[in-house]
């Protein structure tokens, strides 16, 4: 593998690492982790995670420090893994309809109902409120990724505060 394309991706996999550090703490949780393994296609079970999370935490904190991921996860990394990201964007490019770089709500209700899934205002309304965490009234692409990250996890059956 080259030196650039390792810095390369690197530098995507920390932008995605701080995507997941919820509270920019420069950790990550057990759910944290799990949310950012979850985004890269990685699906570990509950104990799993465990067993990965104690041997990624070199520093035995309980938490998964940058360079920790680096050292953990750079030896196996292609660029597949990556692409999940890509992938990720592109689904919010299609419900950012006028390309201005955040979900609206009528985009959202534009696009669940082009989908065959019209939302009622009430739906509309604790989607937007549960997504749009700065509360600044349209959903960023951070606040997507987050969210999406969360829907993960909720499908990995972990709670995240």
């Amino acid at each position: 593998m080259s030196s650039i394309l390792k810095a390369d991706q690197i530098k995507q996999l920390n932008e995605i690492f701080n995507r997941f550090d919820m509270d920019s703490d420069g950790s990550l949780t057990h759910l944290e982790l799990a949310a950012l393994l979850r985004s890269l296609g990685i699906k570990p079970r509950g104990d799993e995670l465990h067993a990965l999370l104690s041997n990624m935490d070199n520093n035995g904190n309980g938490y998964i420090e940058f360079d920790e991921l680096v050292h953990a996860i750079m030896p196996n990394m292609n660029d597949n893994v990556l692409i999940n990201q890509e992938q990720l964007l592109e689904v919010f490019r299609s419900f950012d309809r006028d390309g201005n770089g955040y979900i609206t709500a009528k985009e959202l209700a534009g696009s669940m109902a082009k989908m065959g899934h019209p939302l009622t205002y009430h739906e509309l309304s604790t989607m937007m409120a549960e997504a749009d965490s700065n509360s600044d009234g349209v959903i960023s692409f951070d606040e997507f990724a987050t969210i999406m990250a969360r829907s993960a996890s909720d499908f990995l059956g972990v709670k995240v505060a």
